[in-house]
């Protein structure tokens, strides 16, 4: 390869990077050029760098380029032709296997040409019907951290289908009801003055019947950035059906981002989360970001018995008396506490770690959230209560 394929090359690569997500424009582009043609390459750690710092913009941009730029350069050697064309005397490059990890398939997408996906026209055939079951079963299943840009998309849309659970509760409030079971001696004293005494209309009354609040806690450091982005569609669904729902992002400090969550169309929903949050796909402090929500949201979030859903691995960094005190009091101050953890579609998983040990005793579920099925189990418990299966007990008692 010539050096005046370079441009072309890098040209390719910024194309990939936009259609697998990252915000690549034109100017981008040129400044990578430049930053290239000034660096030069003396090996594979220059031109990652060199690329890095002009297309990637935020943090947790990092991984999706990391993927991309191993997977570009990877194939036919690319890598080792662009620095001999720039350096020749850099060393050659080995072709390093790596493991597939969460999101490769959506780059490898992006990096694959059209021409290569599509495949030879088929004759058309009917499908049948146990084919299109047995596909829909399969997405169900599929965990969301090896979904595709396609299966991810259709995931979506099947969740904003979703039956949202029905899960009203009989509130302590009174509302005017003329066939409620009570009457309301009040409102039946205020009608009567109406004919001055001379008649008494009975004003009845029942029992409010709302559903209960949902307040929402996800963590999205780097190990949840994958299962948190398809479970806030959910939620913004969840917000379209009911209008107490709050939702707190955490990583290393807490965001409420319940206004940017309200966005009309869930994509824009999320890029405002985005916005707002400076601390995506970093590390984890679980003790700190509930100690933050106890002190400063609580009155306001957790009145009116709400559900509270936390959404996190617990693979906390520091673990001390503070993660049970702050799980405790949390526990203390809602209705009902739902720990929804990824790491439980591991049918080996057990509760081992230091963090999941500390917050288990103080949770009323302990439930799997990977997949479409696990977030359509959480519907179902959420309107019939509480569920043996999820007993947290289960799981304390397998680690002690």
């Amino acid at each position: 390869m010539s050096e005046h394929h370079l441009p072309d090359n890098i040209a390719h690569f910024a194309r990939a990077l936009r259609k697998a997500g990252l915000p690549v424009g034109p100017g981008s582009l040129l400044d990578a050029l430049a930053a290239v043609e000034a660096a030069g390459l003396g090996g594979r750690d220059d031109l990652y760098w060199t690329l890095h710092s002009v297309f990637v913009t935020r943090h947790e941009q990092s991984p999706l380029f990391d993927q991309a730029f191993h997977i570009f350069f990877r194939r036919r050697g690319l890598l080792e032709k662009m620095i001999a064309a720039m350096s020749p005397i850099a060393p050659s490059l080995a072709a390093e296997a790596q493991k597939q990890e969460a999101g490769a398939l959506r780059v490898n997408e992006a990096l694959q040409p059209k021409a290569e996906r599509e495949q030879p026209r088929m004759e058309e055939t009917e499908i049948s019907a146990e084919f299109m079951a047995s596909s829909t079963e399969l997405l169900q299943s599929k965990d969301f951290a090896q979904m595709t840009a396609a299966e991810i998309a259709q995931a979506q849309r099947r969740i904003a289908r979703l039956v949202m659970p029905d899960d009203r509760v009989v509130t302590r409030r009174f509302i005017v009801d003329p066939r409620g079971p009570r009457i309301d001696p009040r409102a039946s004293f205020r009608r009567s003055l109406r004919s001055g005494g001379a008649s008494i209309e009975l004003a009845r009354r029942s029992r409010r019947i709302l559903h209960p609040p949902i307040v929402a806690l996800c963590d999205i450091s780097g190990s949840m950035d994958d299962y948190t982005r398809i479970f806030l569609h959910f939620l913004h669904a969840l917000m379209e059906t009911r209008g107490h729902v709050k939702v707190f992002l955490f990583a290393t400090r807490l965001t409420n981002v319940t206004r940017q969550l309200r966005a009309r169309d869930p994509d824009e929903a999320l890029a405002r989360c985005g916005g707002v949050v400076k601390d995506w796909a970093g590390g984890t402090r679980i003790a700190d970001a509930l100690h933050d929500f106890n002190r400063d949201w609580s009155r306001r979030a957790l009145s009116g018995g709400p559900v509270v859903l936390l959404f996190t691995d617990g693979l906390e960094r520091t673990v001390d008396h503070d993660l049970a005190f702050e799980m405790d009091r949390l526990r203390r101050s809602c209705r009902r506490l739902v720990w929804l953890n990824p790491l439980l579609r591991y049918q080996g998983f057990e509760a081992r770690a230091a963090g999941i040990r500390a917050m288990l005793p103080h949770v009323d579920e302990f439930r799997p959230i990977h997949n479409l099925a696990s977030i359509a189990g959480l519907c179902e418990a959420l309107q019939q209560g509480r569920d043996a299966k999820a007993d947290p007990r289960r799981w304390t008692a397998q680690a002690a």
